[in-house]
């Protein structure tokens, strides 16, 4: 189950943390018995409400849980969700802080860019999880070695391997859209390298940005319009965001919505192809535990990625665009190492 407590805890039940390695807990003992275990304070700040983010603090949660009984802690979760708001987002870390929690983590790039600039006197544990390019955010010195008091886990979206399975599906495609949000830090490198991907093989390509929902649908709007064989849209967040608003104007036009993770899929777009956000979730917690209970220090502890290779298919928006999902697949097994079928809905669960 969820450990979930108030955001206002007794500074009494917290201590002062190590710079770069696991934070002392408190100590209990049980009834019964001589074991003590030790309980660890957690502030979990998500970005937003969105069905991977989502799915990345449930599996973090669970997978903590899990640790519970065989390392002998708790893990004293407190949960807070910033809903896309700075203001909140630096008011929930200011809080975490305040309370002398053991550990922060971050989850998207604008928390985790908040959280290191928080901590960077007080030197509390990071963990961040879904930054897409952690190096250049200035997060982490290198992936090998991050340097501080910051480490965690990412989705680097291959660029390239979306671009392949485009023109797999279509290789007459002419003229691609661009959809983003200007201001996502997860969508700068993906969106450049599709373009120099384009640029090389002479494809003409569209950009359409927005920063909030009502901007993003006419965005959307606006490349059926342009005539766009495709639309690609990294791993950002106002998008995704936004998903459930645009994708039948995507399909009722009959264009293939291509994107970096497969809660854009879930949520209507015709493909998703990223990592797997549950079992980032899972490594999210095991670095929790390793530098809070074995002591690791994040300053040494390297960023973990993972393989790009899953492909998220919306069986319904394929039919509906007019795709073949036999034949999608048989083009796209050889550029994925699984492909796996979705259907609409708003939640992972649902």
């Amino acid at each position: 189950m969820r450990k979930l407590t108030a955001l206002l805890l007794s500074a009494a039940m917290t201590i002062s943390l190590s710079a770069c390695g696991g934070a002392a807990g408190n100590t209990a003992s049980q009834g019964g018995g001589d074991a003590e275990e030790t309980t660890y304070n957690i502030g979990v700040c998500n970005y937003m409400d969105h069905a991977s983010l989502n799915q990345i603090v449930d599996s973090l949660e669970d997978t903590l849980d899990d640790l519970e009984d065989s390392e002998n802690v708790d893990f004293d979760i407190q949960y807070q969700n910033a809903n896309a708001d700075a203001n909140v987002m630096d008011q929930i870390i200011a809080d975490f802080i305040s309370q002398d929690v053991d550990l922060m983590v971050g989850i998207a790039t604008p928390v985790a860019m908040s959280m290191q600039a928080a901590t960077e006197d007080n030197q509390i544990p990071v963990v961040f999880a879904a930054v897409s390019d952690p190096v250049a955010t200035g997060i982490v010195d290198s992936m090998e070695a991050p340097g501080a008091n910051i480490t965690g886990t990412s989705d680097f979206l291959d660029s390239d391997a979306v671009m392949n399975l485009i023109f797999a599906a279509n290789p007459d495609a002419k003229k691609i859209g661009l959809l983003y949000d200007v201001g996502q830090d997860s969508s700068t490198g993906p969106i450049e390298s599709a373009k120099a991907y384009l640029d090389e093989k002479g494809v003409e390509y569209v950009e359409r940005t927005g920063t909030n929902a009502d901007e993003v649908a006419l965005a959307a709007k606006a490349l059926v319009s342009d005539g766009v064989d495709a639309v690609f849209t990294p791993t950002d967040n106002t998008i995704m965001n936004a998903e459930l608003a645009i994708y039948e104007t995507f399909s009722e036009a009959k264009i293939p919505h291509y994107t970096g993770a497969d809660s854009f899929a879930l949520n209507g777009a015709f493909l998703g192809y990223g990592v797997d956000y549950e079992k980032l979730g899972e490594e999210t917690a095991a670095m929790v535990n390793d530098i809070l209970v074995n002591g690791a220090g994040t300053a040494d502890t390297p960023v973990q990625t993972f393989d790009n290779g899953t492909a998220t298919i919306n069986t319904e928006i394929c039919e509906a665009i007019g795709f073949d999902l036999d034949d999608i697949k048989t083009k796209f097994e050889p550029l994925c190492t699984q492909i796996i079928e979705i259907q609409t809905a708003e939640e992972f669960d649902d």
